[in-house]
């Protein structure tokens, strides 16, 4: 047995995941895409595992870093907003597998240390077990598309060449030549397709946001975009789906590498994101929403026990992620573990007892909740709650209500019609069910005002706060 007990030492695979910053799920072929930016991740996604409707628990990048961390939802692990540091008492997926006998390594951006790290390097207090280490605190700070600065183990500065994905996948490259001999666990964490916080674009590779201009745009920015806060996003989406195929193309090369080291079958290699972006159509940044755009993600695994996996179809939260990796690798599931190994379902398989919905929590610009099914969303607010300084709230009141069926990029609020009163209180009772699951307590939560036909105001009415312009499109 390994030293963690479980699957046998010689047995167990590698695990490299990949982690884009901002990626909406339909940016893929996978997806129906029509324009070809993807197809690596399409290729993982036909041949492994592809999660069709994949949600993270949290549409704010830290938030949504410390559940893939620690399979926790983020009012459990201390980060339930930026700016937060994650507890550093919490079993994380780095320590379960340097406990099984892994080298584990981070590259890239990390966000989970707060004032600990400013901006730049983060004390090895703060790593969540991770062994080796090249990473900046908020990357968008350290770097721009071509001058890319992370912090080594020692926490000393390292310029990386080249473009940014590129950079990080350089070094990537390095680290599966450097530890293929033993088991291992590489967590890349790229800025690519995030805007460029101090020029609010996106600075794709020369050529590359030219390919993708005024090709593509999805129905909610096209419907919504006119009156958007920021801007027309259709400007915005030439770069933002150019530096997703740079990303693409990069995540090609980490698979030739495996291939090279003879690894591709004793690898598991998935690629998710942290939240997805409705480019300032639904508030004034570009998450922090229960919508789709905001919180539906790609995910597809490829490797031992996903291969061949076909499609998972029932709604999976990246929260569950990283029970899912420790169970394909037979390495135990640490019992402060809150999300659910989704391996049963590969290769269409059940999970009797799965709900049916997955749960959402929302910081920052709201203190919200939020419940998807395969059909239905549903979220509330609390409206005399401060986001920023909130974790939760002791009152909600319904704020949305979308028939994914009928309406996929939700357009149409059904909350408050008579016709809808019934799913509504359904739905309501399965939130209410995952706030209690969660660890939270339980709210009261007042029916939406009650009207005579869909409303098109596709977002919660969001309270305007002192530090929004500050902290808001940071991070």
């Amino acid at each position: 047995m390994g030293p963690g007990g479980g699957r046998p030492y010689g047995e167990r695979p590698n695990v490299v995941v990949v982690l884009t910053d901002q990626q909406r799920w339909d940016t893929t072929g996978a997806h129906g895409n029509p324009v070809g930016v993807t197809p690596v991740f399409d290729e993982l996604a036909r041949t492994g595992t592809h999660v069709e409707q994949a949600i993270t628990p949290q549409p704010v990048c830290a938030p949504a870093r410390s559940a893939l961390q620690t399979g926790r939802w983020p009012t459990g692990t201390g980060v339930f907003r930026n700016g937060l540091a994650l507890d550093h008492e919490l079993p994380t997926l780095a320590r379960s597998f340097a406990d099984a006998g892994y080298v584990t390594g981070y590259i890239g951006k990390w966000h989970l240390a707060a004032e600990a790290a400013g901006h730049g390097p983060v004390p090895a207090e703060y790593r969540a077990g991770y062994q080796r280490w090249l990473a900046s605190e908020v990357l968008e700070f350290t770097s721009d598309a071509y001058h890319t600065v992370v912090y080594d183990e020692a926490g000393e500065p390292v310029r990386l060449p080249g473009y940014r994905s590129d950079a990080l996948i350089d070094a990537a490259v390095r680290f599966l030549a450097d530890h293929h001999d033993r088991p291992f666990l590489l967590f890349l964490s790229l800025l690519e397709p995030h805007h460029q916080n101090a020029t609010d674009d996106y600075p794709a590779p020369e050529g590359y946001a030219e390919r993708y201009t005024g090709r593509w745009l999805p129905p909610d920015l096209a419907a919504l975009g006119g009156s958007a806060p920021g801007g027309a996003p259709h400007r915005h989406l030439g770069g933002y789906l150019g530096q997703i195929k740079r990303v693409d193309e990069g995540v090609g090369r980490l698979r030739d590498t495996l291939r090279s080291l003879e690894l591709t079958d004793s690898t598991v290699l998935a690629w998710t994101a942290d939240h997805g972006s409705h480019f300032r159509t639904r508030n004034e940044e570009y998450k922090r929403s229960a919508h789709d755009a905001s919180v539906r993600v790609p995910l597809a695994l490829t490797g031992p026990g996903f291969s061949g996996g076909g499609l998972i179809r029932h709604p999976v939260s990246t929260v569950d992620l990283v029970p899912t990796l420790l169970d394909a690798c037979g390495v135990p599931v640490p019992e402060t573990v809150q999300g659910r190994s989704f391996l049963p379902l590969v290769g269409g398989g059940s999970d009797p007892g799965r709900p049916d919905e997955v749960f959402i929590q929302i910081s920052e610009s709201q203190v919200g909740r939020a419940v998807r099914t395969a059909r239905w969303k549903y979220a509330v607010t609390a409206p005399d709650a401060d986001g920023w300084h909130d974790a939760s709230a002791a009152r909600y009141v319904e704020t949305e209500l979308y028939d994914l069926a009928a309406d996929p990029y939700e357009l149409d609020n059904l909350a408050g019609l008579s016709s809808h009163r019934e799913v509504a209180a359904t739905l309501r009772h399965a939130l209410l069910r995952w706030m209690a699951r969660v660890g939270e307590e339980t709210p009261v939560i007042d029916p939406a005002p009650p009207h005579g036909r869909p409303g098109r105001r596709a977002e919660p009415e969001v309270r305007q706060l002192p530090w929004k312009g500050v902290r808001f499109g940071h991070h």
